[in-house]
């Protein structure tokens, strides 16, 4: 009896961890190559290269672990390769690119050096259609697509040709229910973690969406979000999560416990202004797209 209660409360708490340590940073304001017009997403390939989606200048940029700029695609328009205001990016066992192209309503696939492979979706509520919105996306072991379809307020679940699979969600607060769900996440078991926005939590589930937990409030507090956007898992399936209007990284176990966090609002080294998205690499390297600052962080 005093075993189990020990257990459960080592469970609820766990001494707090210091914080990465800064790296480096690259980016500025602008057009040209390794400058961002708000930085959204970030996801990191097999060799440790950092893919960022340039929302508002409507393209993918590729870097390497040190923010060297490698190559770029993309342009505003509605044809294969170009973008309206994407905003989630997400990689699978080949490197190949997942592209949430949130106002055409549709994800495109890309090859690793940005050559057009496919893509699917549309307008509407129906199987494999999007609405406008923060949509997400993330790619599991076996190469199934999962996008954050934040307006209709669900997960909606593709093989890697973007053929239909299964969904979960609608509009509410109880478990498994949404208010505009903008990011997604995977662990090594294919759990799914999704940023549920208006609801100010993480929910988790399993692949095919049956809920496990939920964790988190509104607040500023440990544990608590204000309009939280990306969300990320390392090797050891620890979750971050890019906290957007607290300006900061918060970082918990698989079963939500609060680990640590860093950043506060500013332009300094490791603070942060609107951060959207952080991405992991191999070897546990954190890399930030600090939105309103224009720039890639990068934290170990």
């Amino acid at each position: 009896m005093l075993i189990a209660l020990w257990r459960a409360q080592r469970r609820e708490y766990r001494m707090p961890e210091q914080p990465p340590s800064f790296i480096t940073k690259w980016g500025s304001r602008g057009t040209e190559d390794g400058q961002f017009f708000h930085p959204g997403a970030v996801a990191v390939d097999s060799y440790g290269n950092v893919y960022v989606v340039d929302q508002l200048n409507n393209r993918i940029q590729k870097f390497d672990p040190d923010g060297t700029f490698i190559i770029k695609w993309g342009s505003r328009g509605q044809g294969d390769g170009q973008f309206d205001f994407p905003t989630g990016v997400a990689l699978d066992s080949s490197d190949n690119v997942y592209v949430a192209d949130a106002n055409n309503n549709r994800i495109q696939k890309f090859d690793p050096d940005g050559t057009f492979i496919i893509k699917w979706g549309g307008r509407g509520e129906g199987d494999g259609q999007f609405q406008e919105g923060k949509t997400g996306v993330a790619v599991d072991s076996f190469d199934n697509v999962y996008v954050a379809d934040s307006n209709n307020t669900r997960i909606q679940k593709f093989d890697p040709d973007g053929t239909f699979t299964t969904k979960w969600g609608s509009f509410g607060v109880g478990d498994g229910q949404f208010d505009f769900p903008t990011g997604v996440a995977l662990d090594s078991s294919n759990k799914v973690y999704v940023a549920d926005l208006g609801n100010r939590r993480i929910q988790k589930f399993d692949s095919d969406g049956t809920f496990i937990t939920k964790w988190g409030s509104f607040g500023v507090g440990d544990g608590q979000f204000i309009s939280h956007s990306g969300v990320a898992v390392d090797s050891f399936d620890n979750i971050y999560v890019a906290d957007t209007f607290n300006h900061r990284i918060q970082k918990f176990d698989r079963d939500g416990i609060f680990i640590t966090k860093w950043g506060s609002q500013g332009e300094r080294d490791g603070q942060f202004t609107h951060p959207q998205g952080a991405a992991l690499d191999s070897s546990g390297n954190v890399y930030v797209a600090d939105g309103s600052n224009n720039r890639i962080q990068k934290f170990g």
